[in-house]
């Protein structure tokens, strides 16, 4: 969990370069990692809001490493947009305040990291989408994100979290959790276990194609939730991807699987509602066509003819993470009530099978793209 703050938001707020008078700050958005303020200062007459951000050390353990990469990332997409003739590029790319010694963040009392961003107004993310049009502007936003940085040349991204995308140590996680059950509610999850350890061959299908060469190493963002993009309020178009504390080294499909986790499913992913867990074909469809566009043909056709397996093997991955917290007591991700962590997994599970029975279905539907 977050510690207390060190310091009055507006002492933290007023170590960056913010013109006017401080406001208020009230926590912002629904994640869960990090602490989140909407910033408001009064300039001349004009509320402007500003993006206040605490970094957690708890999870994210060389915050400054981590900035590092999003101030790399940040400032290669500005110029790329820039260089385009691309006008409002403080909409259609984060953008970090300074603080008022230059650097990109600030360090409380504490040793806990702050960042500053300018608010991007006019735009919202959403946890559900609402029709397929919006999968496909979200797809897009993401596809070209990885595009935009595919000519990055500075030095290589730090692993803000190592093994992130790794499932066979997921996997392995998992095994070790099961053997301890500190918790004792492995008898709880019986049916869930057999069906994990059942998928174990997936674990290693991108790993053994990443080793042998056949998929590139990439800039992903790695975490390509629904609500990690925001798109325009008055036309819906995809603008600017949000998030960054895990674009590092990666695989495309990465980024396309957690797309497929997340908008497929037509419910909420702690939902009980099992039998209404189905993959929606126009959504998954919605994703591929904006995904391959935003790319741009930048995609390798072992990287095209993988992306209903990366939806299969991130929902998966996601599977195993919510049944080894449950297993472990419920450390890493928040709970509401009891067993949710097992009430995720079970959903993934269900999507996991879902996915597989229309995997002929949908990859023709991408093959047909290409045609």
């Amino acid at each position: 969990m977050s510690s207390p703050l060190a310091l009055p938001l507006r002492a933290v707020a007023e170590r960056f370069e913010i013109l006017g008078d401080f406001q208020e700050a009230p926590a912002y958005g629904n994640g869960h990692i990090n602490n989140t303020f909407a910033a408001t200062f009064d300039q001349a007459g004009t509320p402007v809001r500003y993006i206040l951000q605490r970094i957690n050390g708890h999870i994210f353990k060389e915050p400054v490493r981590l900035m590092e990469n999003v101030a790399q990332v940040t400032r290669h997409i500005r110029a790329k947009l820039e260089a385009e003739g691309v006008q409002d590029t403080t909409r259609r790319v984060m953008t970090l305040v300074p603080a008022r010694d230059g650097a990109d963040y600030q360090v409380d009392e504490e040793g806990q990291v702050w960042r500053c961003y300018l608010f991007v107004e006019d735009a919202k993310s959403y946890d559900i989408l609402e029709h397929p049009d919006q999968a496909y502007q979200a797809a897009r936003a993401f596809g070209l994100f990885q595009r935009q940085l595919m000519d990055y040349a500075g030095p290589r991204l730090a692993e803000t979290i190592p093994l992130f995308h790794h499932t066979r140590s997921r996997f392995e996680t998992l095994q070790r959790t099961i053997g301890l059950d500190r918790c004792n509610r492995a008898v709880r999850a019986r049916p869930e276990i057999a069906l994990a350890l059942a998928w174990e061959p997936l674990a290693d299908s991108l790993l053994a194609l990443k080793a042998s060469g056949e998929l590139p190493e990439r800039i992903t963002h790695n975490d390509t939730k629904l609500n990690n993009v925001l798109l325009d309020d008055a036309t819906g178009e995809g603008l600017c991807v949000l998030d960054l504390d895990t674009v590092m080294p990666g695989l495309s499909l990465y980024d396309f699987g957690d797309l497929v986790r997340t908008a497929t499913n037509p419910v909420a992913e702690d939902s009980l509602e099992l039998d209404r867990v189905k993959v929606q074909v126009p959504m998954f469809q919605a994703l591929a066509r904006g995904y391959l566009e935003g790319t741009g043909g930048t995609l390798l056709p072992a990287e095209r003819d993988r992306l209903v397996l990366a939806g299969k093997l991130l929902t998966y991955e996601n599977a195993l993470r919510f049944l080894s917290d449950f297993l472990d007591g419920d450390r890493y991700y928040p709970t509401r009530r009891e067993a949710h962590n097992l009430d995720r997994c079970r959903t993934q599970l269900a999507l996991l099978a879902s996915l597989d029975a229309y995997e002929e279905r949908l990859m023709a539907y991408v093959r047909s793209l290409e045609a």
